[in-house]
């Protein structure tokens, strides 16, 4: 059986349906107590730093409707979407599940927890029967609270421990180490 790396993506895909390894969150993200314009998001980052280190399929979740490139109006629409329990809608169709029996599934944190997109994910895909290793990028909250937030979802996924880097140590020495160390622990490198 294969290996899925999904990560949480903001751009639109060049090509419809089309599987890139591409940006998360590009744009104005929190950085050390302030503000920093980001070329490629921290979740892109480590998702390419996964990516180059296993033989994994490898697939975005695009938002249809695009989030800001600014980050007070992402964190104002999140805290909407998780007050109201939200299921935001996926641009394209997601991929077929069946030929993965692991999935590698990767975000943000924002508001201590997963956007809302990743439940919408977790809602349409089948993850059922699946090993599922979450990986995220934060700022202040390590894990946060990932595991509840999957478990909350009841997709029938065998969750296993994740990997959290913080978002201005991505391209730090030690979150290679981390990846590494993570990789090797799930037994996936």
């Amino acid at each position: 059986m294969g290996l899925l790396l999904r990560w949480l993506s903001w751009d639109r895909l060049e090509a419809a349906g089309a599987p890139r390894p591409g940006r998360s969150r590009a744009g104005e993200n929190y950085w050390n107590g302030g503000r920093r314009t980001l070329d490629v998001g921290n979740t892109a980052v480590l998702a390419n730093l996964i990516r180059d280190r296993i033989d994994c399929d490898v697939y975005s979740i695009e938002a249809a409707d695009p989030y800001s490139d600014r980050y007070d109006p992402t964190v104002a629409r999140n805290v909407d979407e998780q007050n109201g329990d939200a299921r935001p809608e996926i641009a394209g169709d997601l991929p077929d599940l069946v030929g993965y029996d692991t999935v590698l599934l990767g975000s943000p944190l924002w508001n201590v927890q997963p956007p809302m997109i990743m439940a919408t994910f977790a809602d349409q895909g089948d993850l059922s029967g699946r090993d599922v290793h979450p990986f995220v990028t934060y700022a202040v909250s390590g894990l946060g609270n990932t595991g509840s937030f999957q478990r909350d979802i009841d997709t029938g996924a065998r969750f296993h421990d994740g990997l959290a880097v913080r978002g201005e140590e991505i391209g730090d020495a030690s979150a290679n180490s981390d990846v590494d160390r993570w990789l090797r622990t799930a037994a996936l490198a």
